[in-house]
């Protein structure tokens, strides 16, 4: 590859001549498998940006993609980019409003639309958007009055002079996922997209035989960079989810080199080993030596992960125990940390220096350091250039000398190793004058796998509160009384733990277990399954007094809110 490559423009370039023929995407649907070779690729994109030309848009028109992960939407990306361009994902899961809030705010001249759930309320959100902008429909998508991508295909010939952007132009703009309000544009140039993932797919050995499943939204910086951006870089080839049900067969058939999840599925792959056979009898198995091998690598390869050099996690905290269990069967599991605003290119852990509680050290090229407050600092390689439409909150969000506030709180050990004890926003004060930090109290309770999400609140009150979220299938079993009991001296037994290496001050007052969803449709997760704090205590603060009783009452810590 030559190393001279600035943008992801030439790295795709790059691959279309020297590769053509290797497959670069594979897409499952309800007919079969697609596979897409860079020449094949790149024709459709070529062809895509020879439309995009006929339309007369200004140059760097900004152009929308609103779609789950496909192989179009990568294609579509890289026409965006070869009619110079710029390309403004969308989380699929959006409400309509804060989709039309985006087209709106980032003054979009295009929308793209792609592979999306078709729930009730798609059509209303449909008929919004087809209101407010041209549309043109990729394979996959649902249907509905637009210029279809195949129309596109056949009346337009391929470009062959394309835009080769210079390193220090608009490539896109991500918006971030809403957690503390309206969603921001976060501007990143051509090469800052480039440099974080060469520098990725060179540290991690990405090359032309490596293999990633893409299923997280591509629309977050992760996915944008970890699973697109470093595939560019490294000539892989990326495969594509169909649907929840078929997700494991998707990922057997990836056979992913490496594999990029959020805890709450990690916790998935492993209760579901679990409930065919029952960790106490791994245990005693795994003591047997040949057994073991061949034991761990069955169970890897029941995952689909048989394959995977490197996995890692990101986006909140993963629980110990299930990162030992997953080293345990042979699986370098690593932890991640980053931002929108510097291309989730900051902190990743590093084969062989693991420490627990620490996410690990600063990739290359990126500089770290604690405020006096404990706030986090991080200068970037793939630092953004601003937020669209804010200058003035860029020169709020850095020092003088260039470093990113990242409004987390940190520690740094010796060796650089970062370990994250909270948000500085998230701070609350008691009735009695003392401030919480709920993150650190979080992540113990979400060490229980019983546990799917939880919130630490409690602003004005005497004591904190914990607000528990099941998994379904554990809240269904829940209704009968037996299993309930059971599961209320679990719980108990958890919140007692947990309180007594706590301060008096944090010590949880009681824990609720609340018989609902919490799903970025509803508004109380983002599209990255972070809990949007402002929208769950806006629900259900007022409840507190009740439950408070309740608890009171009882003479137990665990109240449980369950629907008629």
């Amino acid at each position: 590859m030559n190393q001279a490559s600035k943008t992801l423009v030439d790295r795709a370039l790059h691959w279309e001549a020297a590769t053509p023929n290797a497959i670069f995407l594979t897409q499952p649907h309800a007919q079969g498998v697609d596979h897409y070779s860079w020449a094949q690729a790149l024709d459709q994109a070529r062809r895509f940006a020879s439309y995009l030309n006929e339309l007369k848009l200004p140059p760097g028109s900004h152009i929308t993609i609103l779609s789950k992960n496909s192989a179009h939407w990568i294609i579509a990306d890289l026409g965006i980019w070869l009619a110079g361009h710029v390309s403004v994902p969308l989380y699929p899961a959006l409400h309509s409003e804060t989709a039309i809030y985006v087209l709106t705010h980032s003054d979009a001249r295009l929308l793209v639309i792609g592979k999306m759930d078709e729930t009730a309320a798609w059509p209303p959100m449909r008929e919004r958007l087809a209101a407010t902008i041209p549309i043109v429909t990729l394979p996959l998508a649902p249907a509905m009055e637009s210029t279809r991508w195949e129309a596109i295909m056949q009346a337009c010939e391929p470009l062959r002079t394309v835009s080769q952007p210079a390193p220090e132009e608009l490539a896109s703009i991500l918006y971030t996922s809403g957690s503390t309000g309206l969603p921001k544009g976060v501007m990143h140039s051509h090469g800052a997209m480039e440099s974080g993932a060469a520098i990725m797919s060179r540290s991690y050995q990405v090359n032309t035989q490596s293999r990633y499943l893409s299923y997280l939204p591509l629309a977050h910086v992760a996915e944008r960079v970890g699973v697109e951006a470093v595939s560019l870089c490294a000539g892989a080839h990326i495969y594509f989810a169909d649907r929840l049900d078929t997700f494991a067969a998707d990922l057997r058939r990836a056979r992913p080199t490496h594999f990029f999840s959020v805890p709450r599925l990690w916790t998935k792959f492993y209760q579901a080993v679990n409930e065919k056979l029952p960790l106490q009898r791994q245990q005693r198995l795994f003591r047997i030596p040949l057994l073991s091998r061949l034991l761990r690598r069955a169970i890897l390869k029941q995952l689909g992960l048989q394959h995977t050099r490197i996995a890692v996690s990101g986006a909140a905290p993963l629980p110990q125990k299930l990162i030992d269990w997953y080293r345990q069967l042979g699986l370098e599991l690593l932890e991640a940390y980053g931002m929108t605003e510097n291309l989730g290119y900051s902190h990743l852990g590093q084969v062989g220096q693991f420490r627990l509680g620490y996410i690990g050290h600063p990739q290359p090229g990126v500089l770290a350091r604690i405020a006096d407050d404990g706030e986090l600092l991080v200068k970037s390689p793939g630092q953004m250039l601003g937020y669209y439409k804010m200058p003035e909150k860029l020169a709020e969000d850095l020092t003088p000398d260039g470093y990113f506030k990242t409004g987390d709180r940190g520690e740094i050990d010796a060796s650089g190793r970062l370990r994250l004890t909270g948000r500085v926003k998230e701070l609350f004060k008691t009735s009695k004058g003392k401030y919480i930090a709920p993150a650190p109290i979080e992540n113990r309770l979400g060490d229980y796998p019983k546990i799917e999400t939880v919130c630490v609140t409690g602003p004005s009150r005497p004591q904190p509160f914990a607000l528990l979220i099941l998994p379904p299938e554990i809240r269904a079993s829940s209704r009968d009384a037996d299993p309930r009991a059971q599961l209320s001296a679990e719980l108990e037994a958890l919140l007692g733990s947990v309180n007594e290496n706590l301060a008096d001050h944090e010590k949880l007052d009681f824990a609720v277990v609340l018989d609902d969803l919490w799903t970025p449709e509803n508004g109380l997760l983002t599209p990255t399954l972070k809990i949007k704090r402002a929208a769950v205590e806006q629900r259900y603060l007022a409840r507190a007094d009740s439950w408070a009783d309740s608890a009171a009452r009882s003479g137990r810590r665990i109240v449980w809110d369950l629907h008629d």
